[in-house]
């Protein structure tokens, strides 16, 4: 069976379609009346199709908003004035992926780190934290790690700059928002100002045109709560940013550094930050390899280990704090490891510049019960 799923959940449906059926798919191109399809469909299939099965099927996808069409423009519109209506943009996670009780939150939080020796660490006060954006039950220990040091830079921010993917972003596409992210903590100010001068800087349509994102998207929200947990009850501005794919750039042989729109939000980003004590967080994970993410082969001991070199040369280029370098590590072997935060690393380390780099943490984690894909992630502190 298929399963049509619509990630922005403009409506509750889910559509399930069997194979044959699903291939009807193919026509809804925007090219195609209904009539056209049924004769394409039933020309594809090898037997007539009856009239009735296409349009029961194009009114199901319709009513679950799964047609680029004015329905699902206006169920959007009507989504994206309720999100910004709200006083602040909720934890899309709290109670699901971590408990909603800020009290259970902290003591979950800190049993993560009950492993962690401290034993001669001293603070740390440099300029950005890559963190995981995994879900914590794999991936706590390393939030943990990376977070319990980087404290001191934390506490001491004027403002956190948060570079997240957006696992449903546009191509180079960079996605803001007014709106003040909360946690089961309590809600972390936005800096409105700063919002509105990189949305000038991208072009506000642009800026946001998928700001709907924001509402469902973990990855921002999941470093969000950490950094909420070490701040404390006197949190500093957040600007959320979600960083679209990078994908468009490997396929036909561009170069993100040669892309007006990604410059100008990097150069009025460094110019409105001058002279602020900012820290930048990379809410990212690393590798997605094995079946579950569609290759033909499993991760056994001899890929993991290759594996491993592989995300060692990335951390080597981020510790460095070259940009470049870590395009290159992944553009040359065509993001074959779908590298997670690839878009978010990069704009980040364009940010910052060169620096020098702290490994805290690495991890393999399973990416499905039997343990032959996975999930790679870190955690790095940049000064």
């Amino acid at each position: 069976m298929w399963l049509l799923r619509d990630p922005l959940e403009l409506t509750d449906y889910q559509l399930i379609l069997p194979p044959a059926l699903a291939q009807m798919l193919i026509f809804c191109d925007g090219t195609h009346t209904p009539q056209e399809i049924q004769v394409a469909f039933s020309r594809h299939a090898g037997v007539p199709i009856d009239f009735s099965i296409v349009q029961d099927t194009l009114a199901a996808l319709d009513e679950a908003c799964l047609l680029d069409n004015e329905r699902a423009a206006q169920a959007r519109q009507a989504h994206l004035a309720t999100y910004r209506h709200q006083p602040h943009r909720p934890p899309a996670l709290a109670g699901l992926s971590y408990p909603a009780d800020p009290g259970e939150l902290a003591g979950h939080l800190a049993d993560f780190g009950r492993q962690d020796n401290l034993n001669g660490w001293q603070p740390w006060q440099g300029r950005a934290v890559i963190s995981p954006h995994i879900d914590y039950l794999r991936g706590g220990p390393v939030y943990a790690q990376v977070w319990r040091r980087a404290e001191a830079a934390v506490k001491e921010a004027e403002l956190i700059l948060v570079f997240g993917t957006d696992h449903n972003g546009g191509f180079g596409r960079i996605t803001l928002t007014r709106q003040p992210y909360a946690t089961p903590f309590g809600v972390l100010p936005a800096d409105v100002k700063l919002v509105e001068r990189l949305a000038e800087a991208l072009g506000p349509d642009e800026a946001f045109a998928e700001e709907l994102h924001h509402r469902k998207e973990h990855s921002v929200e999941l470093s969000a709560v950490w950094l909420h947990y070490v701040r404390g009850q006197q949190p500093c501005p957040v600007v959320p940013i979600l960083c679209g794919s990078f994908q468009h750039f490997v396929s036909n042989g561009h170069h993100p550094a040669d892309d007006p729109k990604l410059n100008a939000f990097v150069e009025t980003l460094r110019a409105e930050t001058a002279g602020k004590r900012v820290l930048a967080v990379a809410s990212v994970d690393l590798a997605h390899v094995g079946p579950n993410f569609g290759d033909d082969f499993l991760m056994d001991g001899e890929r993991r280990v290759s594996l491993a070199e592989s995300d060692e040369r990335l951390m080597a280029a981020i510790s460095a704090g070259d940009a470049a370098q870590f395009y290159e590590e992944i553009a040359s072997v065509q993001d074959c490891h779908r590298i997670c935060g690839f878009s978010s690393i990069y704009l980040m380390l364009r940010y910052l510049g060169p620096g020098r780099g702290i490994r805290v943490a690495y991890e393999q984690c399973p990416a499905d019960p039997q343990d032959t894909s996975l999930v790679s992630i870190c955690g790095l502190l940049l000064a």
